[in-house]
């Protein structure tokens, strides 16, 4: 069928194509809708993800080598994030929270020359370990598209999958994230304690749900949530503090 469509690309094949992979943007919308708030509707995400769909099936090129699959799935995250930040439906104060949360890492960081333990962090922001723990709850709000924003502002989204793309590699999508974005974010991976690194990797590579992470961690799925919660924080306030060198 693709060989008929890049031959001859009409809107039926297109279509055929469309209806092929539709399942495709139910089970990314389902991994990026877990922990959102009830007021954001699945079938909202899936609307936002099938024009994503569409925007894969007219770019893609499958001369170049790039599993159509992998590649779409980029594409339906990115409408589907896009979306979401075009709604503004993270609460203000939320955001400034977050904020505070990676400063505090930021100098933790600094002072300590390797990433603070959930102890020294919660004595930093004078709360207890418990109260740090509810708050990466609360925060799980801005983990979902954070990494997004702080790689790509101001455009078109690019996943961690893509930002770690080899520039030379045949795909498509490489080309959206520069040489630097790609080292700075490597490198800060390459930092995080080795439980952090591992729910990134299953979560951002392997496109593992937050409930299978906790199935291979041996851990809760509200659990998983909030580590993937302090993985992403400590990522953001590397990359602020890679970026202000």
């Amino acid at each position: 069928m693709w060989r008929q469509f890049v031959e001859n690309p009409t809107r039926s094949l297109r279509d055929r194509l469309l209806l092929h992979y539709a399942p495709l943007v139910k089970y990314v919308a389902g991994k990026v809708g877990t922990g959102l708030p009830a007021h954001i509707d699945t079938g909202d995400l899936i609307g936002s993800g099938i024009f994503g769909l569409v925007d894969a099936i007219e770019k893609f090129d499958p001369s170049r080598g790039w599993k159509f699959e992998t590649y779409a799935m980029q594409r339906i995250r990115g409408a589907i994030l896009d979306d979401l930040r075009s709604q503004d439906w993270v609460p203000r104060a939320v955001r400034s929270r977050a904020r505070e949360v990676e400063r505090a890492i930021e100098r933790l960081n600094a002072r300590l020359n390797r990433t603070p333990t959930d102890e020294e962090l919660a004595r930093e922001l004078d709360i207890t370990v418990d109260e740090l723990r509810d708050l990466y709850g609360q925060l799980r709000l801005t983990s979902v598209v954070a990494l997004e924003e702080l790689l790509s502002p101001g455009r078109e989204s690019a996943s961690l999958v893509e930002a770690l793309q080899d520039e030379d590699a045949p795909d498509p999508v490489s080309v959206l994230v520069d040489r630097d974005n790609r080292r700075q974010l490597a490198d800060a991976i390459a930092q995080l304690p080795e439980r952090d690194r591992t729910i990134v990797s299953l979560y951002y590579f392997e496109s593992l749900t937050l409930a299978e992470i906790g199935k291979v961690l041996g851990v809760t799925e509200s659990r998983v949530s909030q580590l993937h919660t302090r993985a992403v924080l400590r990522l953001r306030a590397k990359l602020t503090e890679q970026a202000s060198v």
